[in-house]
């Protein structure tokens, strides 16, 4: 009865070995590849279960989602021949598992390794061709974008899509950046001379009109002003005029007390006039 329980679990075992051996599972997150005596023979599996010869058929599981690897601070040199320290790292995923599999082995830290020295090569490239400012300012898609355009081939052929280069620091020599904040120093005083040359001209201008408005008011109020004046001496000359028609005598008496009272009184005035002159006449008259 042992023995017999004894072959039942060594079958069972020997058939659960075999099932281990003949069927394997892809997952969602994942490529496969199967090869049979290390020729590839199959790389286009989907998630599922699937079948393999046991000790025949070889199968090779990857990652298939995007990977991100940091490179340590690199030195390139600008179009003005200054030196950049950059610290980049880039995104990465496989997307032909065969070609990935037959340039790298299926090694990941050497696809890195690689894929680094491509990435490299295209940010050489990139900042030889541009000044530091420009490094420092450029868009991140332009400045990505580039980047792609002169590494996609070569990744293409380890069987990776480039998705990401991302620069995380830029760093300057000290001499760099000194000329750099003094430039940009520069930059800054000559857009503010700018500014300021651009307000003085704006408030002089707006001062001239100002000024102009201000004289035209004032002319125009002085023109009011004289039509006015002129308007109320007329008016009184009329009145003058009739007052002195209906009193000759009472209009010369009025005169001459406004004459008295503007030329008499004032301690450092001096008057001479002759005691029988016409101007002393209603004073004369008035002791009699």
């Amino acid at each position: 009865m042992n023995n017999r329980i004894m072959a039942f679990l060594l079958v069972v075992g020997a058939l659960a070995f075999l099932g281990s051996k003949t069927f394997f599972q892809v997952n969602e997150t994942e490529l496969a590849i199967k090869s049979r005596f290390g020729e590839i023979v199959r790389a286009d599996y989907a998630p599922g279960l699937h079948v393999m010869i046991p000790l025949v058929n070889d199968v090779r599981k990857f990652d298939r989602r995007v990977l991100t690897r940091n490179y340590p601070s690199e030195q390139f040199l600008t179009s003005e021949g200054k030196i950049l320290n950059v610290d980049f790292y880039v995104k990465w995923r496989i997307s032909d598992v065969g070609q990935y599999y037959r340039s790298t082995s299926g090694d990941e830290e050497a696809a890195a390794r690689r894929l680094a020295e491509i990435v490299k090569d295209g940010l050489k490239g990139v900042i030889a061709r541009r000044t530091i400012q420009q490094v420092v300012a450029a868009e991140r898609a332009e400045f990505i974008g580039d980047i792609v355009q002169v590494a996609g081939a070569s990744v293409q052929q380890l069987g990776i899509t480039l998705v990401d280069v991302r620069v995380k620091k830029i760093d300057l020599p000290d001499d760099v950046l000194d000329s750099v904040f003094n430039r940009m120093r520069q930059d800054f005083a000559r857009q503010a001379a700018q500014l300021r040359a651009e307000g003085d001209e704006t408030a002089q201008t707006v001062r001239a009109a100002a000024d102009r408005e201000r004289i035209e008011l004032l002319a125009q109020a002085t023109r009011e002003s004289e039509k006015i004046r002129g308007e109320g001496d007329a008016r009184a000359a009329a009145i003058y005029s009739g007052v002195y028609q209906k009193n000759p005598e009472f209009y010369a008496f009025h005169r001459s007390l406004e004459a008295y009272r503007k030329s008499l009184g004032k301690s450092e005035d001096i008057l001479v006039l002759s005691p029988d002159s016409e101007f002393f006449r209603y004073l004369n008259q008035s002791g009699r």
